[in-house]
């Protein structure tokens, strides 16, 4: 497994390097000092595993972990043990309390590699057609009485109106009838992103930002006092 450590003190590092060496299955991919470096190198390199401290300067990790999209597996490392039931809640692999031992960190090593296993045999065994293609990815809205096949990469944006909601894309405009909530739920959260209560915008269709405003093309869209700082954090995020 592909693993990274992901904390800011230097020896803790050095502690679970070393217990590594002694692991064969394991591959040290990264050691970040900061949940802000450790999300450029999962953004640039595959992980399986994480080995993330809680207490970190500016973003706690379970913070940083609430925020990643396409999570590896994770295991926690911290001195205090109050966090570990949000620990568990956010379906980590294990959380290890500092000092440990190695024995203690291959019991982590081993369910981590089992929960592995289990994932490649479930995407081996899916009779679900993946097209890697950007252009091949799509959904089917209902509109006048029909169903219109809507790839995701022509969408620019998506405007609720009441009980309906209007996609806006390459092609032209559907108006069909649900939630912006249920159609928020179907676009992959990696490439689109609610900045309004009645906007979702495909973040890589965004042409200008200014002040509280989102331009694509000739559509101007506001950016909801409730959405800013979230909008703005993946801005930076991606410009890291």
């Amino acid at each position: 497994m592909r693993f990274i450590i992901v904390d800011d003190e230097p020896l803790a590092q050095r502690v679970i390097e070393k217990y590594s060496d002694d692991v064969p299955t394991l591959e040290l991919v990264g050691k970040c000092d900061s949940a802000f470096t450790a999300m450029e190198l999962l953004n640039n390199t595959p992980v399986d595993l994480m080995f993330l401290d809680i207490n970190m300067p500016k973003l706690l990790g379970i913070d940083f972990l609430k925020m990643l999209k396409n999570k590896p597996l994770v295991v926690f490392t911290t001195a205090h043990r109050e966090y570990a039931l949000e620990g568990y809640d956010l379906d980590v692999v294990d959380y290890l309390t500092k000092p440990f031992s190695f024995e203690r960190f291959y019991k982590s090593v081993l369910k981590a590699q089992e929960l592995h296993q289990l994932r490649n045999e479930k995407r081996n065994e899916s009779t679900v057609i993946h097209n890697e293609h950007e252009r091949d990815k799509l959904i089917f809205v209902k509109a006048d009485n029909k169903i219109f096949k809507v790839y995701l990469n022509s969408i620019f944006y998506i405007e609720a109106l009441g009980d309906y909601v209007k996609i806006r894309t390459q092609n032209g405009t559907v108006v069909t009838y649900q939630t912006l909530k249920g159609i928020e739920e179907q676009m992959p959260n990696e490439e689109f992103i609610r900045v309004h209560k009645s906007y979702i915008v495909a973040f890589s269709k965004i042409d200008i930002i200014e002040g509280n405003t989102i331009k694509i093309g000739e559509a101007e869209i506001p950016i909801g006092k409730n959405y800013r700082r979230g909008f703005f954090d993946l801005i930076k995020l991606s410009n890291r």
